[in-house]
């Protein structure tokens, strides 16, 4: 089968849905099955004018006919698929969509996107949801496609810390002898890092440290709210990470927690960040909100909490760390389950099996 991606985001630039397609791609079990086109050198979208996607309807009319894809994908709905629709008209071909999260739902705030949208959908072959939620989302607004919707969520790689970075982070930080809670992500609002911090301040352990890993514009407004912490020595806000230095820290800590919360369709559509910190065997604790259920089983894998509760955050947080076994167990069922379910080659395999049924 020959396949067709097309999307505005893909390595290198950087981000959940570009890793998504990327490592979707290279773990297919067709080598060379394929072709990405992104939009690097404005392939597909133009800098002046109007409906700057026009130029991403003449790309895709070109690509398939020269290639004759059996199927196209389309990585982001609005505006690619407007160019999918139109471009089929002019030059057959069969399309999908990739639907993730918010490139969903803040399509449905307007009455003329929603129309596009159905249209997009319901011309399409088949629409792939990264998680449950946004399938859920999907099924209320055309219950009628259900038929050809299917969800594929994302997998996660092991990756690699050292030793290196592990000493410089217990010396910097003072973590010898500490429980260690982590957090890492953009410093925005959704992620609910405000609602950790003040959580904290009903820790009864005495050993603690939070590491908030991460940059973004809710950074000094954490800060000061870090700063009015009673605990605020034990609060410690740790930057940007590069690769090594992120699962160094997963490997330190003894609690993953990021407490992420929908603010008005903008919502965590699944985190892999959580499979992350479960394919080192850590307990995580997690807001119920948008895909993230799919990524963490409560009291299985994890805690799942209201995020907006403080109080439901305060007691995941002393449940963990007063309780090793617990934790333990949450983090040995997390790895067992991260690394047999969400592993990159078994999902590729599963969405090429379901492609060749359509």
């Amino acid at each position: 089968m020959k396949l067709l991606l097309s999307t505005l985001e893909y390595p290198p630039q950087i981000g959940g849905v570009a890793n998504y397609y990327h490592d979707l791609i290279e773990a297919w079990p067709e080598k060379d099955a394929w072709t990405v086109l992104d939009n690097r050198d404005k392939k597909l979208l133009a800098v002046r004018g109007f409906f700057p996607w026009r130029r991403a309807i003449l790309r895709l009319i070109k690509e398939q006919t020269q290639h004759k894809f059996d199927l196209i994908f389309i990585g982001q709905v609005l505006p690619l698929g407007i160019a999918a629709l139109i471009a089929q008209v002019f030059k057959p071909f069969a399309y999908g969509v990739f639907l993730h999260g918010m490139d969903f739902t803040f399509a449905l705030r307007s009455a003329r996107k929603r129309w596009l949208l159905s249209l997009i959908l319901k011309k399409s072959t088949t629409i792939i949801c990264a998680n449950f939620y946004v399938k859920k989302l999907l099924l209320e607004f055309l219950p009628e496609i259900e038929h050809k919707s299917f969800m594929l969520n994302p997998g996660a790689k092991l990756g690699r810390g050292s030793e290196e970075a592990k000493k410089a982070l217990v010396d910097k930080y003072e973590l010898t002898g500490k429980k260690i809670i982590f957090s890492i992500g953009r410093l925005v609002k959704r992620k609910g890092f405000n609602q950790v911090i003040l959580a904290l301040e009903n820790i009864a352990q005495t050993d603690w440290v939070y590491l908030l890993a991460g940059d973004g514009p809710e950074l000094a407004s954490l800060q000061a709210l870090a700063n009015k912490s009673k605990f605020s020595n034990r609060i410690k806000f740790i930057g940007r990470l590069n690769e090594a230095e992120k699962w160094s820290c997963l490997e330190l800590c003894d609690i993953f927690i990021t407490t992420s919360r929908d603010l008005n369709g903008d919502f965590e559509g699944f985190g892999i960040v959580y499979l992350e910190a479960a394919l080192m065997s850590k307990p995580v604790i997690a807001g119920l909100s948008g895909g993230v259920a799919d990524a963490v089983i409560d009291t299985k894998t994890g805690l799942l909490v209201d995020s907006e509760n403080i109080e439901s955050i305060s007691q995941a947080l002393n449940k963990l760390l007063n309780n090793e076994d617990l934790a333990k167990e949450l983090g040995k069922n997390a790895y067992l389950r991260a690394s047999s379910e969400f592993n990159w080659p078994a999902q590729a395999e599963k969405l090429s099996k379901y492609l060749q049924t359509l």
